[in-house]
């Protein structure tokens, strides 16, 4: 079988560097549409000196150019203009991102993009109400507290959902007086590219800037470059670790939103139909790839068959297709390799005693594409792998519990702590449960929320630093204290010995 392409890609993905095309400097690296398999575009990896152009071109735009020092209401103009041009340029976009992440268009079109174009308007609204300190306690002085931008800002976006994670980062840093330097995943290029291009039109120039390329090439250049100020980071713990070592080298602050293993914890108490409809979202979307995946799905026992069953036979009637027809619920996965990395997790979860309950198989009836029918196991432990290791898949595993404080344990018992899922309408319970949580959200009886304002991040493994409204603003700003007084005060007097 074979599916329609949604967009003709552009054959070159270069970086773009004060609206020009980056020096490149490195390797060719194919690009593949993940329904098909096929290449659609090659990128052209930036290599170190390119990196220091883009750096280089972020840094003078910071220390020379008009933005840093821009009003606020001339800021949010620009920032309301970022908005319309990613509305008008919507269904370009979603495309282009399609055809590199193999995401579902529908879904695209109507949570991704919009949330892009809003990312943008939440912090114009953000910055419109934001107000520095004043202290006269003390007799005799003013002090004044204000937030000024940092500098330069290096934002590394993932693949699974590279416009709407990049723009949370791109809208924050701009709204508070940055630059930037942006590097996509090298797998999923071409819809920031295109974004990147339109955006460099609407700001001054060499405010944004972008690299490509992998993160050991690219990636290592730009977190270790002097010229940079602050980092941000999406993606696995494992490449995190090694961002903030490079970055700490030169004391730069990070914000690193890092890997999951969510527990969506499922109480006897529970509406059930909605329990089972937000266990599906929450493991399923996205196809399965996002880190606040509730993929382990822990079940009171005396419902646990009951819920096991029920979300089987859905998981079994997922449509997994065509990402460009109306009807698919669930499309491939973003590339061959990460495919057959999901797949390796049917047989540790048997070698760990587990059981496979549907899916587990590629689904090779729909062509070359990176296909996986939705999966789900039962494991005895919360020891087993699959409970402990993120799959970043539509991998599903389940494991019952018998009391609330069992439930606890469980959900807690992980080196990761992003998010957690409580289903229950005994309200003794959610409160007791949401407040014993070890993760940075919890969400109680709703599959995925996210509260702008509010901040996002997780504990533990799961990252460092929050992104979100005043989590943002403390991270791409300074703290400047000037003391001024108000009367002349009296001055010990130095100096006025006898002279030798």
């Amino acid at each position: 079988m074979t599916f329609a392409l949604p967009i003709i890609p552009p054959d070159r993905i270069t970086g773009l560097v004060r609206g020009a095309p980056s020096a490149g400097g490195g390797i060719e690296l194919p690009v593949f549409y993940p329904a098909t398999g096929a290449q659609v575009s090659t990128l052209i990896e930036d290599d170190a000196r390119a990196v220091d152009a883009a750096v280089a071109a972020a840094r003078t735009a910071f220390d020379r150019g008009p933005w840093p020092g821009l009003g606020v209401p001339q800021r949010i103009e620009v920032l309301e203009a970022c908005r319309e041009t990613i509305l008008t340029h919507a269904e370009e976009l979603a495309r282009l991102e399609c055809a590199a992440t193999g995401l579902i268009l529908r879904e695209l079109r109507e949570r991704h993009i919009k949330r892009a174009a809003y990312n943008f308007r939440f912090f114009a609204e953000f910055i419109s109400q934001s107000a520095g300190q004043s202290f006269d306690q003390t007799p005799g002085y003013m002090t004044t507290v204000s937030r000024v931008p940092v500098g330069v800002a290096a934002l590394i976006a993932p693949w699974n959902a590279p416009v709407a994670l990049a723009t949370m980062k791109i809208a924050a840093a701009l709204a508070f007086g940055n630059t930037c330097v942006l590097k996509p995943s090298e797998q999923t290029p071409l819809a920031l590219a295109r974004l990147v291009a339109l955006l460099q039109d609407v700001l001054p120039e060499g405010v944004l800037n972008l690299v490509n390329g992998r993160g050991p090439v690219t990636g290592a250049a730009l977190v270790a470059h002097e010229g940079v100020d602050r980092v941000s980071f999406t993606g696995g713990t494992e490449t995190g670790r090694a961002i903030m070592s490079a970055a700490g080298r030169n004391l730069v602050p990070c914000t690193l939103e890092l890997g999951g293993k969510s527990a969506n914890m499922i109480f006897a108490s529970a509406d059930l139909d909605r329990a089972v409809d937000g266990a599906l979202l929450g493991i399923f979307s996205n196809n399965g790839q996002q880190c606040l995946a509730g993929s382990r799905i822990l079940v009171e026992r005396s419902v646990f068959d009951e819920v096991l069953g029920r979300f089987t036979e859905r998981a079994g009637r997922l449509r997994v297709g065509d990402p460009l027809a109306a009807e698919t619920e669930l499309g491939p996965l973003a590339s061959a390799a990460h495919r057959d990395r999901v797949l390796s997790y049917v047989g540790i979860a048997q070698a760990d005693g587990g059981r496979v309950v549907t899916g587990g198989t590629r689904r090779d009836d729909l062509g070359a594409g990176y296909f996986v029918a939705p999966t789900a196991v039962t494991v005895p432990t919360n020891a087993a792998r699959v409970a402990q290791e993120e799959i970043f898949g539509p991998f599903a595993t389940f494991l019952p519990f018998d009391s609330t404080d069992e439930a606890i344990a469980m959900a807690n018992d992980t080196q990761f702590g992003l998010v957690s899922y409580v289903w229950s309408d005994h309200l003794p319970t959610v409160m007791r449960v949401s407040g014993a949580m070890r993760s940075g959200v919890v969400w109680v009886n709703t599959p995925m929320m996210r509260e702008l304002r509010a901040p996002f991040g997780g504990f533990k493994t799961s990252g460092v630093g929050r992104e979100g409204g005043a989590s943002c603003e403390a991270f791409y700003t300074e703290e400047r204290t000037v003391t001024i007084p108000t009367t002349p005060p009296p001055l010990r007097k130095l100096g006025l010995g006898d002279a030798p």
